[in-house]
């Protein structure tokens, strides 16, 4: 193995723990390095998620990967006050600063934050009449099993709704986007965030690198999902992708 090979591994490495501990040790500056790298451009992607992929009755909903439940937060103020919001995330710092935010309001209170690896989801099938996660699927190590696992949970008719980073094709935004996201966000993020595992150049590492658009579509059909359609957000830095659960398991692409 070459020296680039073992450098790229390293880079692009999803494991558990080392996403854990990174998350861990930005939890306290991540939302304000969120809202301030975006330029608050990610309340507006938030905004568009939850009137795109809207509640309907009050079964319960899911936000994956949450973090510090900011979708899940977007979620309960647009849902019947009914509505179970579940915010789930594998680390714990992520969710005290969640629970913290909680507290501030009392129309959060049926939000409930639950420790747990989006790839063995401690939830029954056909749970939830939405799974969502935002900026969280190109985290987990397996892709594919947390497409499954967010499928698996979700009620048969039910929506699954992703959103993520993606890449801008036009240019010259496109050589602006990964200017910025190479050389000016790992350093602004180092110097305000200032953690061991260099979080902000892992991000557009793994932005990088993670399927976007048709291709994550697909990935999403092969998954069992269907009605997969995307929406390009703020000239592709971002894409919502929507999609449902087969209404009978007869219907589902799965490959087993």
């Amino acid at each position: 193995m070459t020296v680039r090979d073992e450098t790229e591994q390293v880079e692009l490495d999803k494991s558990n723990q080392r996403v854990q501990r990174m998350f861990g040790q930005i939890a306290a500056r991540y939302d304000r390095m969120n809202h301030l790298l975006s330029l608050n451009v990610d309340h507006y992607w938030r905004w568009r998620t939850v009137r795109k992929v809207a509640p309907q009755g009050t079964a319960p909903i899911l936000d994956i990967c949450s973090g510090t439940g900011d979708l899940a937060f977007a979620y309960c103020r647009k849902s019947d006050a009914a509505t179970e919001i579940v915010a789930a995330d594998f680390t714990r710092e992520m969710l005290q600063i969640g629970e913290q935010k909680k507290s501030r309001r009392e129309s959060y209170e049926r939000i409930r934050f639950v420790e747990a690896d989006a790839q063995h989801l401690p939830f029954d099938d056909d749970t939830f009449q939405i799974v969502s996660v935002a900026f969280g699927l190109r985290n987990i190590a397996d892709t594919d099993k947390g497409l499954q696992e967010m499928m698996r949970v979700c009620q048969p008719g039910g929506r699954v709704a992703v959103l993520e980073f993606s890449q801008p094709t036009w240019q010259p935004f496109k050589g602006f986007y990964g200017f910025y996201m190479k050389c000016i966000l790992p350093r602004i993020g180092q110097i305000l965030a200032g953690n061991d595992e260099q979080a902000y150049n892992y991000l557009p590492d793994s932005v990088g690198k993670f399927p976007c658009g048709q291709e994550l579509a697909d990935r999403m059909q092969a998954n069992g999902l269907v009605e997969v359609c995307y929406y390009s957000l703020t000239g592709g830095i971002a894409t919502l992708y929507v999609a449902s659960k087969p209404e009978s398991e007869s219907s589902s692409l799965l490959n087993e």
